[in-house]
């Protein structure tokens, strides 16, 4: 089994440096009036609570979850991640910035980026 790299050291003090800075940087929440200015811009998407949320259909299984491969490296680099609902061609996305407590600008560009993928 592979090892997941922690955020803290092995004597459990959280890590410094590059990744830490970017974890202490909490982005601002966004306003309902923000929220529905960028919900124009990705009309796919709808205001779920404090979230945002899609759901994708592809023509099987295996289109889904390349997809869901995708998204996961966009994920991944932006250190922003997805829930992530699979059902056979169907995969659902939402999306919500746990540490701000709502909706922010990341949200939203991991939704464009996720839209990018399907087109």
């Amino acid at each position: 089994m592979a090892k997941v790299p922690s955020s803290k050291t092995s004597a459990g003090v959280p890590a410094t440096g590059a990744g830490a800075a970017a974890k202490a940087a909490i982005a601002p929440k966004l306003n309902e009036a923000q929220i529905e200015k960028a919900l124009t811009e990705t009309p796919e998407w709808s205001h779920v609570g404090d979230t945002i949320q899609r759901t994708y259909a592809f023509g099987n299984f295996v289109d889904s979850m390349t997809f869901v491969g995708k998204v996961a490296r966009e994920a991944e680099a932006s250190q922003h991640h997805p829930d992530i609902m699979i059902r056979y061609n169907k995969v659902t996305l939402t999306l919500s910035t746990h540490d701000s407590g709502g909706i922010t600008v990341k949200d939203f560009t991991l939704a464009k980026k996720a839209d990018g993928l399907v087109k």
